[in-house]
Protein backbone atom coordinates (compact mmCIF):
# COMPACT_ATOMS: atom_id res chain seq x y z
CA UNK A 1 0.00 0.00 0.00
CA UNK A 2 1.06 3.46 -0.57
CA UNK A 3 1.45 6.45 2.09
CA UNK A 4 -1.10 9.35 2.74
CA UNK A 5 0.18 12.22 3.45
CA UNK A 6 -1.52 15.74 5.24
CA UNK A 7 -0.45 18.99 4.94
CA UNK A 8 -1.06 21.54 7.62
CA UNK A 9 -0.64 24.69 5.35
CA UNK A 10 0.44 28.34 6.21
CA UNK A 11 1.67 31.51 5.03
CA UNK A 12 4.96 30.63 6.07
CA UNK A 13 5.74 27.55 7.08
CA UNK A 14 3.74 23.71 6.38
CA UNK A 15 3.43 21.24 8.53
CA UNK A 16 3.53 17.81 6.67
CA UNK A 17 2.70 14.29 7.99
CA UNK A 18 2.68 11.27 6.94
CA UNK A 19 1.37 7.64 7.29
CA UNK A 20 3.05 3.97 7.55
CA UNK A 21 2.57 2.21 4.18
CA UNK A 22 0.21 -0.06 6.05
CA UNK A 23 -1.99 3.58 6.42
CA UNK A 24 -2.36 2.56 10.32
CA UNK A 25 -0.15 4.91 12.45
CA UNK A 26 0.20 8.94 11.63
CA UNK A 27 3.51 10.54 11.79
CA UNK A 28 4.97 13.98 12.22
CA UNK A 29 7.36 14.36 8.74
CA UNK A 30 8.83 17.59 8.45
CA UNK A 31 8.11 21.11 8.46
CA UNK A 32 8.65 23.30 5.42
CA UNK A 33 8.99 27.03 4.31
CA UNK A 34 5.82 27.53 2.51
CA UNK A 35 7.64 28.50 -0.43
CA UNK A 36 9.30 25.28 -0.77
CA UNK A 37 6.34 22.86 -0.85
CA UNK A 38 6.29 21.74 -4.38
CA UNK A 39 10.04 21.09 -4.92
CA UNK A 40 10.03 19.60 -0.93
CA UNK A 41 6.85 16.90 -2.47
CA UNK A 42 8.33 16.36 -5.62
CA UNK A 43 11.01 14.68 -4.25
CA UNK A 44 9.04 13.19 -1.18
CA UNK A 45 6.82 11.33 -3.95
CA UNK A 46 9.84 10.30 -6.44
CA UNK A 47 11.31 8.22 -2.80
CA UNK A 48 7.98 7.09 -1.59
CA UNK A 49 4.91 6.11 -2.78
CA UNK A 50 2.16 8.33 -1.84
CA UNK A 51 -2.04 7.32 -2.93
CA UNK A 52 -3.84 10.77 -1.16
CA UNK A 53 -2.90 14.01 -0.19
CA UNK A 54 -4.91 15.25 2.96
CA UNK A 55 -5.37 19.13 3.49
CA UNK A 56 -6.49 21.18 6.25
CA UNK A 57 -9.64 22.90 5.69
CA UNK A 58 -9.51 26.04 7.76
CA UNK A 59 -12.68 26.95 9.03
CA UNK A 60 -14.45 29.57 11.68
CA UNK A 61 -16.38 28.13 15.18
CA UNK A 62 -19.47 28.83 12.65
CA UNK A 63 -17.94 26.25 10.27
CA UNK A 64 -17.44 29.34 7.66
CA UNK A 65 -14.39 30.12 5.52
CA UNK A 66 -11.54 32.23 7.12
CA UNK A 67 -8.87 34.47 5.87
CA UNK A 68 -6.89 31.43 5.64
CA UNK A 69 -8.95 29.61 3.43
CA UNK A 70 -8.48 31.44 -0.25
CA UNK A 71 -4.35 30.32 0.41
CA UNK A 72 -5.59 26.84 1.61
CA UNK A 73 -7.68 27.04 -2.18
CA UNK A 74 -4.93 28.47 -3.86
CA UNK A 75 -2.45 25.11 -2.84
CA UNK A 76 -4.48 22.74 -3.57
CA UNK A 77 -5.30 24.41 -7.12
CA UNK A 78 -1.29 23.91 -7.02
CA UNK A 79 -1.14 20.57 -5.82
CA UNK A 80 -3.86 19.25 -8.48
CA UNK A 81 -1.95 21.08 -11.19
CA UNK A 82 1.89 19.39 -10.26
CA UNK A 83 -0.08 16.16 -8.80
CA UNK A 84 -3.22 15.77 -11.08
CA UNK A 85 -2.72 11.70 -10.47
CA UNK A 86 -2.91 12.31 -6.57
CA UNK A 87 -6.30 12.75 -5.08
CA UNK A 88 -6.62 15.28 -2.65
CA UNK A 89 -8.66 15.12 0.54
CA UNK A 90 -9.79 18.43 2.36
CA UNK A 91 -10.43 17.55 6.53
CA UNK A 92 -11.68 20.00 8.99
CA UNK A 93 -8.60 21.28 10.88
CA UNK A 94 -11.03 23.16 13.42
CA UNK A 95 -8.90 23.26 16.86
CA UNK A 96 -5.54 21.17 15.23
CA UNK A 97 -3.27 23.84 16.53
CA UNK A 98 -4.85 24.05 20.12
CA UNK A 99 -4.89 20.14 20.03
CA UNK A 100 -1.65 20.24 19.20
CA UNK A 101 -0.31 22.55 21.52
CA UNK A 102 -2.23 20.64 24.10
CA UNK A 103 -0.44 17.68 23.09
CA UNK A 104 3.11 19.03 23.38
CA UNK A 105 2.19 20.05 26.88
CA UNK A 106 0.71 16.58 27.78
CA UNK A 107 4.20 14.75 26.66
CA UNK A 108 5.87 16.61 29.01
CA UNK A 109 7.74 19.32 26.57
CA UNK A 110 9.64 22.32 28.37
CA UNK A 111 7.90 25.58 27.62
CA UNK A 112 10.55 26.90 25.19
CA UNK A 113 9.80 23.96 23.26
CA UNK A 114 6.13 24.18 23.03
CA UNK A 115 7.11 28.19 21.62
CA UNK A 116 8.63 26.21 18.16
CA UNK A 117 5.75 26.87 15.92
CA UNK A 118 7.47 24.28 13.34
CA UNK A 119 6.64 21.53 15.99
CA UNK A 120 3.25 22.61 16.34
CA UNK A 121 2.23 22.61 12.12
CA UNK A 122 4.36 19.59 12.08
CA UNK A 123 1.70 18.01 15.05
CA UNK A 124 -1.08 19.59 13.36
CA UNK A 125 -0.60 17.94 10.09
CA UNK A 126 -0.21 14.67 12.23
CA UNK A 127 -3.78 15.64 14.01
CA UNK A 128 -5.35 16.13 10.55
CA UNK A 129 -4.22 13.05 8.97
CA UNK A 130 -5.10 11.04 12.53
CA UNK A 131 -8.68 12.85 11.96
CA UNK A 132 -8.80 11.41 8.41
CA UNK A 133 -7.82 7.88 8.99
CA UNK A 134 -10.37 7.85 11.88
CA UNK A 135 -13.38 8.78 9.50
CA UNK A 136 -11.87 6.87 6.45
CA UNK A 137 -12.50 3.56 7.90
Amino acid sequence: MARILAIDYGKKRTGLAVTDPLQLIASGLTTVATHELIPFLKKYFAAEEVETIVIGDPKSLRGEATDATALVKECVRILKKNFPDIPIKQVDERFTSRMAFQTMIDSGLKKKDRQNKALVDEISATIILQEYLQHKA
